[in-house]
């Protein structure tokens, strides 16, 4: 489902960031909410994606993050940690824990400020959400506008084009 932007998203991640931070107070460097749901107007699946940087990904402890809710979640990318969270059997939240050494280059955090920036590729990106929700491999259907876009926003911060497609590297 693909809902109309909701002002109330950026209110949800802050509340989770701050759960965030008071159960892992030392391990969390950097902390923020990423994804759809990040940028304003945007419509997006109304999940929270937000993103955590860590020194080294075997210092985060599951216990804490499992007390909040959040268990983890195995999808085939190997460079960062992946939780979800849930309420209703419905996914509310999506953590991933990456290295404070990947943090500048991270995808998820350029393509978000891109969108921010350029409402006219945000609507792009809104209209081919709606258009394929529903259909099986929803994800990989956005991938090459997806690949697109970041590589504009990547340009536009003199980094290289990486594939944006990180599942089963």
């Amino acid at each position: 489902m693909i809902a109309d932007y909701d002002p109330a998203w950026p209110v949800m991640a802050e509340a989770a960031m701050t759960e965030l931070r008071t159960a892992l107070p030392d391990a969390i460097l950097e902390l923020e909410h990423i994804g759809s749901t990040a940028v304003p107007g945007l419509a997006a699946k109304p999940v929270i994606d937000l993103m955590a940087a860590v020194t080294s990904l075997d210092t985060v402890e599951d216990a804490p993050l499992g007390r909040l809710g959040y268990r983890r979640h195995f999808n085939g990318m190997e460079d960062r940690l992946l939780y979800v969270r849930e309420h209703d059997e419905r996914r509310t939240h999506i953590l991933h824990v990456v290295t404070l050494a990947s943090w500048p280059t991270r995808n998820q955090r350029i393509l978000r400020d891109y969108l921010r920036e350029h409402p006219a590729d945000a609507e792009r990106y809104a209209q081919l959400k709606r258009q394929i929700a529903g259909l099986p491999g929803y994800s990989g259907h956005k991938t090459a506008l997806i690949q697109e876009l970041t590589d504009r926003a990547r340009a536009e911060r003199g980094l290289p084009s990486v594939p944006v497609w990180e599942k089963g590297r």
